[in-house]
């Protein structure tokens, strides 16, 4: 996994996208990183985009983590299909098995979704006049993160993007054996 992010690292370096906040504990085999200090670092990089609350989101997605896996990416934005509503702040997390979107409510209780590689469809960009729109397609369902600072979209979309489709292979390799 860490061979995989360091190549999408050299890749990606001639675009000059900085991938070193969010690599460099896993390149060196440092896993003392939170997933809120890995939110906060993305809201630190980019202060457009809108979320609220990445302390309790963020522990939402903590309780939920095994064992065994490893955080790989992780950012914050606003899940749902409209850019006023404001208030609806979800932490998404990239580990080395699966996507974690977690949401802590004001009241009481949380919804987390968890998206594995083989429910994992495809994903879309939007790029609108001041945030980005991401729409994550599954089989099951569709989650839409919003009011993302325009300029993450590229970052956000390269490593998912990346890690799917290398796990995507892994599952087709799986599935031949299988038959």
């Amino acid at each position: 996994m860490v061979g995989i992010l360091r190549e999408i690292l050299r890749k990606y370096k001639k675009e000059k996208i900085d991938f070193s906040f969010f690599l460099v504990y896993n390149i060196c085999g440092v896993d003392s990183m939170s997933v809120y200090e890995l939110v906060k670092n993305f809201k630190k990089k980019y202060p457009a985009t809108i979320a609220w609350r990445l302390f309790q989101n963020a522990s939402v997605v903590e309780e939920h983590l095994n064992d065994d896996e490893e955080i790989l990416f992780a950012f914050a934005g606003q899940k749902n299909d409209n850019f006023l509503d404001f208030f609806t702040t979800a932490v998404v997390v990239l580990t080395n098995k699966r996507i974690l979107i977690g949401q802590k409510r004001i009241l009481f209780g949380y919804s987390l979704n968890s998206i594995t590689p083989d429910l994992f469809n495809d994903m879309q960009i939007f790029q609108g006049f001041l945030w980005g729109k991401i729409t994550i397609d599954t089989v099951k369902e569709t989650v839409i993160l919003t009011n993302l600072a325009k300029s993450s979209l590229i970052e956000i979309e390269t490593v998912i993007s990346s890690f799917m489709m290398e796990e995507k292979k892994k599952y087709g390799l799986r599935r031949t054996e299988e038959s």
